[in-house]
């Protein structure tokens, strides 16, 4: 009777999902919508998984009676909590088994092949989770508004702030914090009035009262983060604020670097868009102890599958 592995890369907009063989032999893939498990208590995340399951399956041209021969993976996000990842797991699966695990931990399986090693994801949000000899350690994932340090969305942030800074004259500024003021309207005024986006209220009429929670939170993790390809091309060009900010940014990983290696981590791959452009610094920075990452996310989760459920 053969055995197949599924694995889900859940994504907050999209989720990716991949059937294997027993020897993890790609057979197909497939796409879904939202899968943030914080979401609508987890429903569009469901919903995702069942179709692309559906997809998947014919894709590969295997029966879709085969699920009840498949052991399943799923890496979400908004998968932190370890209630979210059980009730989603109790769900109404047709696998023969199913393991739910935060999204971090099928980027670390993939990127070092199921092995031992420590990651960071370095994207919109941030995280790090390590494997060494069988244990489990993470730190960080706790959100933009408390956490999510080394992410795109923090450093842009900070970099809206500066810009705001020097055009007040508090602070030297550069070509870079001219180009964000551009970018963000032009004047002050502008970037403060984009920084407080206006919520509709009933018919449609903007509310901006104070006890309005999206005025009062402003504009979202990735509309900050999408100020880090505009930083990347003033760094590039040698700005020095953007050389400041990027200190900035490698100070907050080396924090997580160091939480690493005392815990006996000795390898590190990053994963995430701001992530893989800082490759070139992270190695001449910590040397061999970053690695590039072996496979991708989605094959983390497969990897975990047969681990997992290899001798059932």
């Amino acid at each position: 009777m053969p055995k197949y592995f599924l694995g889900v890369d859940g994504g907050g907009t999209n989720c990716r999902i991949r059937l294997a063989d027993e020897n993890l032999v790609t057979l197909a893939d497939a796409s879904g919508g939202r899968s943030n498990l914080q979401i609508d208590n987890g429903d569009p995340a469901w919903h995702s998984i069942a179709e692309g399951t559906r997809e998947v399956f014919a894709k590969a041209g295997v029966d879709f009676a085969e699920t009840a021969n498949t052991y399943a993976c799923f890496g979400m996000a908004g998968g932190r909590l370890p209630s979210a990842r059980d009730a989603f797991a109790a769900r109404d699966w047709p696998f023969a088994g199913v393991q739910v695990h935060d999204d971090i931990d099928i980027a670390r399986a993939g990127a070092h092949g199921g092995e031992d090693g420590a990651v960071i994801i370095v994207g919109t949000g941030s995280a790090a989770v390590a494997m060494v000899d069988g244990v489990r350690h993470q730190c960080g994932g706790w959100g933009f508004h408390i956490g999510d340090q080394m992410s795109g969305a923090i450093l842009g942030r900070e970099l809206a702030r500066r810009a705001v800074e020097a055009a007040d004259g508090l602070v030297p500024g550069s070509a870079l914090t001219v180009a964000v003021i551009e970018c963000l309207g032009g004047t002050l005024d502008a970037v403060m009035d984009w920084s407080f986006p206006k919520a509709a209220g009933p018919a449609g009429v903007a509310n901006n009262r104070v006890d309005n929670p999206a005025t009062l939170l402003g504009r979202a993790p990735a509309e900050y983060g999408a100020l880090i390809p505009l930083f990347f091309e003033y760094f590039e060009k040698g700005d020095p604020v953007a050389a400041e900010l990027m200190q900035l940014e490698l100070s907050y990983i080396d924090n997580y670097v160091a939480w690493f290696k005392q815990r006996g981590a000795r390898k590190m791959a990053a994963v995430g868009g701001f992530g893989t452009r800082l490759y070139p610094l992270l190695i001449a920075r910590y040397g061999d102890f970053i690695v590039h990452p072996r496979h991708e996310p989605l094959h983390g989760a497969v990897i975990l599958a047969r681990q997992k459920f290899a001798s059932a």
